[in-house]
């Protein structure tokens, strides 16, 4: 086992970056299985992932909490929260109030954990949060302190090399399809209306396309009445843009207007990721100042793709209407389904075992080793994987899409 002096080990759990359905699924998870294995073997939970390793702000799971962890499977978010911190960006670290001037924050995460007993840390996160997890190990064993980093790989792009599925992404594709199955009927509102679902994916096209299968899926089945002229083109997604996939405005525009032409509708999926270095380029030609946050990534709530592509196109089809809707918020803050939770449970299994081990890593199927669910060597990770658009399923979709006439 993991431990210190030959004393048992000490579990630090922290969640971090943005939400995903997985959080509390794999909290739940991971105290479950370390008390099945030994109920004495002490746990902490840092509040607000990095923020309070920062400020040694943690929280204890109690004997009253291994009895109730179980009930963190049907919660979405965090139960310790969340926040985006980036370690090695000294500055911001500093204007937030988390170290003092002339602190590393990188040695006094390192320093709080060598405090705190903790010889196992569990981190759960996009590829940002494993592997400043991975350089606090560095730096702890580069001093003669032990410690074993066991991550879990959370993000609703699914985007993080060289790992198959991550935690999570699943069920924020059924939640947005669940959310665009409601959402379509507004096309009944006004006439020729346009409507942009814009979904969450910075460089990666995979949750929007995800969520396009999911909901092509739910209305495969669903009866509708033409003698009404409530046909099924009226509910189906008319196009899809990802980051992946350049787009022709203009052509787009002329075979839009002509489903606008006959159905009095225009349904647009949208990754939020799409179009955003053309947004960006006249932002900067325009000398505005581009918003970023901490890891240097543009704020995409504010340079809103959404509204860059409702303008280019509404005049184009002549919509009478736009309607911009953001499923986002809905599809990421949810409760892991039952698929996600098989995996997610899969993957809690084997890092309560790798942090008794000493074996370090993110826990995930590895792509370079035949999906094979491993301890994925930290150097490994990276995130900004972009999605296969040469998979069968996706070739598949976009057929259907783009066949309707």
């Amino acid at each position: 086992m993991a431990a210190v002096n030959g004393s048992k080990p000490k579990i630090a759990l922290l969640t971090a970056g943005g939400l995903a359905p997985c959080l509390s699924s794999a909290v739940g998870f991971l105290i479950e299985k370390y008390t099945l294995i030994d109920a004495s073997i002490e746990i902490i939970c840092y509040k607000s992932g990095y923020k309070g390793l920062l400020l040694g702000d943690s929280i204890s799971v109690t004997p009253a909490v291994r009895e109730q962890a179980t009930a963190l499977q049907l919660h979405g978010g965090s139960p310790i929260g969340n926040s985006r911190v980036k370690l090695t960006n000294v500055d911001d670290c500093i204007k937030r109030g988390l170290v003092q001037e002339g602190q590393i924050p990188l040695e006094i995460a390192a320093q709080q954990l060598q405090k705190d007993g903790v010889t196992v840390l569990h981190t759960i996160g996009g590829d940002d949060t494993n592997t400043q997890a991975a350089q606090v190990a560095k730096y702890l064993n580069e001093h003669n302190y032990n410690i074993t980093v066991v991550g879990l790989p959370k993000t609703i792009d699914n985007d993080v090399y060289p790992i198959k599925q991550s935690l999570g992404a699943w069920t924020a594709a059924e939640e947005g399809a669940k959310f665009f199955f409601n959402l379509v009927n507004e096309m009944s509102a006004n006439p020729r209306m346009l409507i942009i679902h814009e979904c969450m994916g910075r460089d990666c096209g995979y949750l929007t396309a995800a969520t396009a299968q999911a909901y092509t899926q739910m209305i495969s089945a669903l009866p509708f009445v033409p003698g009404l002229e409530f046909f099924k083109q009226k509910k189906c997604i008319h196009a899809l843009y990802i980051p992946e996939i350049p787009i022709d405005i203009d052509a787009e525009a002329i075979r839009l207007e002509n489903i606008m032409d006959k159905y009095d509708c225009v349904n647009i999926f949208l990754s939020e990721g799409a179009g955003v270095k053309d947004i960006v380029k006249k932002m900067e030609a325009n000398g505005e100042e581009v918003p970023r946050d901490a890891f240097g990534h543009v704020k995409l709530d504010k340079v809103n793709p959404g509204a860059y592509f409702a303008k280019q196109f509404a005049e184009k089809v002549r919509a009478d209407k736009v309607l911009v809707q953001k499923s986002g918020y809905m599809a990421r803050s949810a409760a892991a389904n039952a698929a996600d939770r098989a995996l997610i449970e899969r993957c809690c299994q084997l890092a309560v075992q790798c942090g008794l081990q000493n074996n370090p890593g993110c826990i995930g199927e590895d792509e370079d080793q035949n999906d094979t669910l491993r301890a994925i060597e930290f150097p490994r990770i990276k995130g900004h994987k972009p999605f296969n658009i040469e998979q069968t399923w996706f070739k598949d979709l976009q057929t259907q899409i783009y066949s309707i006439q």
